[in-house]
């Protein structure tokens, strides 16, 4: 992951925290509305084969890829918060 450079001609670190923590909360709303769409049996059994299960797999690996974008909100929010204390403990 490539991090950003918190310094006085860039986006200050306050905003950087601001935009993630906005995007973060658009992750939870969206895994939210996911956990809700979750495949529902009713749907699938008139189906042949395992539809039921082809969909739970596929619902799992949306959910994966908002945790992942999430744990990288994340990564980021610490990594910045940690430079930021950094850079005022040497003022």
């Amino acid at each position: 992951m490539t991090f950003p450079t918190i310094h006085m001609n860039g986006t200050s670190a306050k905003s950087l925290m601001e935009d993630i923590d906005h995007a973060y909360h658009a992750i939870n709303a969206a895994m939210d509305a996911l956990r809700r769409m979750s495949p529902n049996g009713r749907d699938y059994y008139p189906q042949p084969g395992d539809a039921l299960g082809a969909a739970m797999r596929e619902h799992q690996a949306r959910s994966l890829k908002l945790q992942s974008v999430k744990d990288e909100l994340e990564s980021l929010s610490h990594y910045i918060a940690d430079m930021e204390h950094e850079q005022t403990r040497k003022r």
